[in-house]
């Protein structure tokens, strides 16, 4: 999308947000709803602000990233992804930096409710998270800028989401929680991979020295790859090793659009990129209401 300076404030702010990476937010929670609904310990409210808090960081680091990427000229008129309103002088660093503060106050309040009904280790978890949202393109040493993002979405979005999610219905860890939080982190990695596929070249020439930009462009399609098959391995995992019947393979049924995303990645360059990114995020969230529908299969039949 151009930059149009008369679109109206709230359609600004959708932009901001960034909606198509919003299911890398809600698949882990629904994932991890839906295991502990299986196991017995199902608290709705607490589902319900887990979700919502998962979705406020997201948002608050899309804008973090907007922010701190166009300051490090990052985001420049070369960029291929979609329209960062920063750069594009639709939101000033004020507004975004007061955008970014009420998602990280919303979150706060509602990781204080959950940690109030189930343990004050979701503090942790909630203070972990606002600083990794911040570090990974801001600060004196961003993450993302070195190397380390995938590393970064793998344990926020994965171990942090799924365990978190789990943990503050159940108050425990399982190892099929572990189990769930694997698939996710990888799915949730994999959009980022594509992400920065897509901008080895802007990136490159920023400074910002990702996996990608470090070792190329076949090793990053390899590695989407191998971060989708390690996602479809877990279910059987799964079943292997006796923590859930064969209904949890019903995940399988999103493994054609897998496929699908899997070739538009080798085949893809640039712009098509960004509609591969998006179709990542909905496979992710697809794979999450699959198995999650798995474990509710498994417990009420």
């Amino acid at each position: 999308m151009e930059a149009n300076k008369s679109m109206p404030a709230y359609q600004i702010w959708w932009l901001a947000a960034r909606p198509k990476t919003l299911p890398a937010a809600a698949a882990p929670v629904i994932a991890a709803t839906a295991l502990a609904f299986h196991d017995g310990f199902l608290q709705p409210l607490v589902a319900l602000a887990c979700l919502l808090t998962a979705l406020l960081l997201q948002i608050a680091a899309n804008l973090a990233n907007d922010l701190f990427d166009f300051q490090r000229g990052t985001d420049t008129n070369e960029r291929l992804g979609p329209l960062r309103v920063t750069q594009a002088g639709l939101l000033s660093a004020s507004q975004i930096k007061t955008g970014m503060a009420v998602c990280f106050l919303l979150a706060a309040f509602l990781g204080i409710y959950v940690s109030i009904l189930s343990s004050w280790h979701i503090l942790l978890i909630g203070i972990a998270a606002i600083i990794a949202a911040l570090a990974y393109s801001g600060g004196p040493i961003p993450y993302g800028y070195y190397g380390l993002g995938e590393l970064g979405v793998f344990l926020f979005f994965g171990l942090a989401a799924v365990c978190g999610t789990y943990f503050g219905q159940t108050k425990t860890i399982t190892t099929a929680s572990i189990l769930i939080s694997i698939s996710m982190g990888c799915l949730s990695t994999a959009i980022l991979v594509v992400n920065n596929l897509r901008d080895i070249a802007t990136d490159r020439l920023a400074g910002k020295k990702t996996l990608s930009v470090i070792f190329g462009e076949s090793f990053t399609r390899y590695e989407y790859f191998n971060l989708l098959v390690v996602a479809f391995i877990i279910p059987i995992i799964l079943c292997v090793k006796g923590l859930t019947t064969p209904y949890v393979l019903v995940s399988f049924l999103s493994i054609p659009m897998a496929l699908r995303t899997g070739r538009k990645v080798y085949q893809s360059h640039g712009r098509a990129l960004n509609q591969v990114l998006a179709e990542t995020g909905q496979l992710e969230l697809i794979f999450a209401l699959f198995i999650g529908l798995g474990f509710i299969l498994d417990k009420v039949i």
